[in-house]
């Protein structure tokens, strides 16, 4: 079934054709708000939350994009709701989220790794307009609307987050928590 003939069945209750949405388009809703938020289970939870506004709100989507377009603007901006209701994780949290063990052998793993790390300790607006911009596509005129914050925010916000990346990712920086040398 198409995603039209899904979405007429669901709009009736039908609880199989929800799921098959579901399965179809929660990998890529998933993505997108875990490099927002930038921690795996409070994605799980805004994910979830998108996907229960989705089937509340199925009735009002138009077809005037794609139904996937429609769930990624949704996931996107419940990611967004969250975000400025929650000013920082909780030490405890990010703690928590460190792995131990053996650092990974494989070259291409450690990057996408370090990568991740670096992604989760920018500030929440810096990650925000970085995921959006660079790797959702969003031009800074749809970033400032999405945010509500104004077009040179959104600018100066993504020039600092690729600075910090940039810095957080240099081979033997050798800065400290402080951005100090040590």
């Amino acid at each position: 079934m198409s995603d039209v003939q899904l979405i007429a069945a669901a709009r009736k209750g039908d609880r199989r054709a929800m799921a098959a949405l579901y399965t179809a388009h929660s990998g890529r809703v998933y993505s997108v708000v875990r490099r927002m938020v930038g921690d795996d289970h409070l994605a799980e939870d805004v994910s979830q939350d998108a996907w229960v506004r989705a089937f509340e709100k199925l009735h009002s989507f138009r077809g005037e994009s794609s139904f996937g377009t429609w769930m990624h603007r949704l996931a996107v901006n419940s990611a967004l709701n969250r975000l400025r209701r929650q000013s920082k994780r909780p030490d405890v949290e990010a703690a928590a989220e460190k792995q131990s063990g053996p650092p990974p052998t494989d070259e291409t793993v450690l990057n996408q790794k370090l990568l991740s790390q670096a992604l989760d300790r920018l500030s929440p607006g810096y990650r925000t307009v970085l995921v959006l911009h660079d790797v959702q596509g969003l031009t800074h005129e749809e970033i400032a609307d999405r945010m509500g914050v104004a077009v040179g925010t959104s600018k100066s916000q993504l020039h600092k987050a690729r600075a910090r990346m940039r810095d957080m990712l240099s081979p033997g920086q050798g800065r400290n928590e402080a951005g100090n040398h040590a």
